[in-house]
């Protein structure tokens, strides 16, 4: 039987053991609390951190990095800053920012094609209209131009079509950027007379200067009569624009491998390496033409280029600089676009440049027939072949011949010929004829050449040939050459004249 001593032993034993259990756990228990509390502290940091820079990022992007994405589809060489964080990108908030940024972009780029479209449209529509009534003027100017003509009247006529040219080439280009056709359907023609009506359209026309190499009969199909004249009058107009008053714009036209060049170079101010770059997008027309991309007021020239180009299958550059110092721009029509037009059955027009070639063809039978000619003995008078041109007969009335001059003396304007002078004094006999002074007896000249009439003798009954009828651009472009000429005698010297004043940038020769 076990004793009160040994119970009351073994409980406090038992007691103490429990006790000591209960207080580990309890201890255990405690520093557990404190640990998660700890990491509770910790994650809870964490995340108001975490807070803070997706805000800051969120911040970031509205106030720095979408504006500099939508003001990049109109400027691309701008930079859009990156995210704010340097861990952020490649982590889930980054690419979803990104995302943003797509987003955003695709959704300007609709809204603006959907806007410019509808512009380009409503101006479409109004060029269309003051097109029409251009041309209803242009009748009307060149009606009364053919009705009276009084000099003064016809300057002043003369002057209001080339100001109503002019407005009616600024329309034509408003219509040709927004897509519409360029308005005019011409016949098949000279290329030398695309290029000379592209200048006619211009203010600035007489300080262009046109050297035409190209071969006699070189003409343009007719659907692309119209586009080259106006690619044409858009390159000089911004060579006219950027160059000084007192200087020239040189054009020269050169047969190529590939077909046609068109070469305008001016001594103006120039390009830098970025104008010529967006000026070479401009007119290559592979990127879409937004009105909203062309400055304001939007500068159009380089950008209907572009549109002739793509729509005809032309061929433009400007980035290169000119010998003269500004702007070289050069056009090339492929031989698909070009054609052939006898020069004798219808020829350039009057105003247009004759072609070097031409010249050097009339010379060379010239230079063959002085070498096959027979050598002349000393003292005589050679003889220099001339090209045969037809001539009107024109009867000459008879004039009485004056007496034979004495020896020495020969009338004004005759050539002195070697030899004795005729006898006066001497026996005649009727049936002879005494050589007129300057001419020479054929019967003493055997073996040397002797001199031709030009024409022949006119019949005293033939039927005297008519004039041909002159076309009407014919007598248009000579009433114009006339004018010019008033007009420039008239006009103050080009030292006067005020230094040019830069309002386009955009090429051409200068854009």
């Amino acid at each position: 039987m076990i004793e009160l001593p040994e119970l009351v032993a073994g409980g406090l034993a038992a007691g103490t053991l429990t006790a000591l259990a209960l207080g580990g756990s309890l201890l255990r228990s405690r520093r557990q609390k404190a640990a998660l509390r700890a990491e509770v502290t910790e994650l809870r940091a964490r995340l108001e951190g975490t807070e803070g820079a997706f805000v800051t990022e969120v911040e970031h992007l509205a106030a720095r990095r979408m504006p500099a994405a939508a003001a990049q589809l109109a400027h691309p060489h701008l930079r859009v800053p990156g995210p704010a964080g340097q861990h952020t990108p490649g982590t889930p908030t980054g690419i979803a920012l990104e995302y943003v940024l797509t987003a955003l972009r695709e959704e300007l780029t609709a809204q603006r094609t959907r806007i410019d479209a509808a512009a380009q449209a409503g101006l479409r529509g109004a060029t269309r209209e003051i097109q029409a009534a251009l041309y209803r003027l242009q009748d009307a100017l060149r009606g009364l131009q053919q009705r009276y003509d009084d000099p003064e009247l016809a300057q002043t006529l003369f002057a209001l079509d080339h100001e109503n040219e002019q407005s009616l080439r600024r329309a034509q280009v408003a219509a040709v950027v927004c897509g519409a056709w360029v308005g005019l359907a011409r016949e098949e023609s000279h290329v030398v007379d695309a290029v000379t009506g592209g200048q006619a359209r211009l203010s600035g026309y007489h300080r262009v200067r046109v050297n035409n190499h190209l071969e006699p009969g070189t003409a343009l199909v007719s659907h692309a009569v119209e586009p080259v004249a106006i690619i044409v009058a858009e390159l000089l107009d911004n060579a006219l624009r950027h160059s000084a008053p007192d200087t020239d714009v040189v054009v020269d036209l050169e047969h190529v491998h590939h077909g046609v060049c068109v070469t305008v170079d001016d001594a103006g101010l120039g390009m830098t390496h970025d104008e010529r770059a967006r000026a070479q997008r401009l007119v290559a027309g592979s990127d879409p033409i937004l009105l909203t991309d062309l400055g304001d007021p939007p500068r159009m020239g380089l950008a209907a280029i572009g549109q002739l180009t793509r729509q005809f299958d032309l061929n433009v550059d400007v980035s290169s600089p000119s010998p003269y110092g500004g702007v070289r721009a050069v056009l090339r029509v492929d031989s698909h676009l070009l054609g052939r037009i006898d020069p004798g059955k219808r020829p350039p027009s009057a105003s247009a440049p004759r072609s070097t070639r031409e010249r050097a063809v009339r010379r060379e039978p010239v230079r063959e027939a002085a070498g096959r000619a027979t050598p002349v003995r000393a003292g005589a008078v050679p003889e220099v072949p001339v090209p045969e041109v037809p001539v009107p007969e024109v009867p000459v009335p008879e004039v009485p011949v004056p007496e034979t001059p004495a020896p020495g003396i020969m009338p004004a304007g005759f050539p002195a010929v070697a030899g004795p002078a005729p006898d006066r004094a001497g026996p005649t006999d009727e049936h002879e004829r005494t050589p007129a002074p300057g001419r020479e007896d054929p019967g003493d000249l055997a073996g040397l050449p002797r001199r031709r009439r030009r024409t022949p003798a006119a019949a005293p009954d033939a039927p005297q040939p008519q004039p041909a009828a002159r076309r009407p651009e014919e007598a248009a472009a000579a009433l114009a050459a006339l004018q010019y000429g008033t007009a420039a005698a008239r006009a103050p010297k080009r030292a006067s004249a005020p230094e040019p004043q830069r309002t386009d940038d955009e090429g051409g020769a200068a854009g």
